[in-house]
């Protein structure tokens, strides 16, 4: 199933796209799309039988689309997770994953403006596979353990200002946790439509130029594996979101001068069988 939220910023209501490309509604069944509703098999499977049945209301397709997920406990992040990543930057394949937190108030939907902090000149694109939790994990022993524990996938766009990351001293989480620095969705894809997590193609172009043309089957450390090794550091539970990492391409990669965003400057970026999102930028 495709999952997702639709309307006003902070009154989305639960929706469905159907196989036909209709957008219907999910509200008279599902209170929200969210991590009690990902861990419920029988609310699941209501959902399911509603939309096989094709008496879902349809809702206008014009709808702004939010982020598919409400009220998400907890983002994990994946630093240096591709080979082809690593090598961009000059790093060495981390021997184990890097892991950082990003607040779940940077999350906003799709097509939704992106700012620029104030003071950045290092604004930064990451494209990038999300992996949505669907059953508490805890100390998990293997990766298929890991894969078993994930209810879907969606397209993240990993926003980082690379001067407050790299340059201004203690952790990573300066440059990553900006207002509006982790556009979600479209949809939140259901594990069923994504049988090998590890043969997406990953795209991401900047005022229309293709800089980032990727695949997962470049992670340092596939999906499964993240969603093990997190869990033996911290609990996972539904409706918890990790962000796997971004394939080359991005502008710190790049030789000088690098070419940063700035306000104006419109994203669009896109993961194999999730969706596609676009965003324009503006100064906080």
């Amino acid at each position: 199933m495709k999952l997702l939220r639709v309307g006003t910023a902070g009154a989305e209501r639960p929706a469905l796209l159907d196989a036909g490309g209709t957008l219907r509604d999910l509200s008279a069944l599902v209170d929200d799309i969210d991590g009690a509703l990902l861990a419920d098999e029988a609310a699941l499977a209501r959902v399911r039988a509603a939309a096989g049945s094709g008496e879902l209301p349809a809702l206008d397709p014009g709808l702004r689309i939010g982020p598919p997920l409400g009220r998400i406990g907890k983002i994990v992040c994946i630093g240096l997770n591709y080979h082809d990543h690593a090598r961009e930057t000059g790093a060495e394949p981390p021997a184990e994953p890097v892991v950082f937190l990003k607040a779940p108030d940077t999350v906003v939907g799709p097509d939704d403006t992106v700012l620029v902090p104030r003071g950045s000149a290092k604004t930064d694109w990451e494209v990038e596979l999300a992996v949505v939790i669907g059953r508490t994990a805890r100390h998990l022993e293997s990766a298929e353990e890991g894969l078993a524990h994930v209810a879907g996938y969606a397209v993240a766009h990993d926003v980082s200002e690379r001067e407050f990351q790299m340059e201004r001293g203690g952790t990573w989480d300066k440059g990553k946790n900006c207002e509006t620095f982790n556009p979600l969705g479209p949809w939140l894809v259901t594990a069923d439509e994504v049988p090998d997590p590890q043969r997406l193609a990953l795209r991401l172009w900047v005022n229309g130029e293709l800089k980032q043309d990727g695949t997962t089957a470049e992670q340092i450390f596939p999906v499964g594996e993240v969603v093990r090794y997190v869990s033996r550091f911290m609990t996972l539970y539904p409706g918890d979101v990790i962000n796997t990492g971004t394939p080359a391409g991005v502008a710190m990669g790049r030789p000088e001068p690098k070419p940063y965003l700035r306000a104006g400057d419109v994203v669009e970026l896109e993961v194999e069988g999730l969706g596609r999102q676009r965003q324009v930028l503006k100064d906080a």
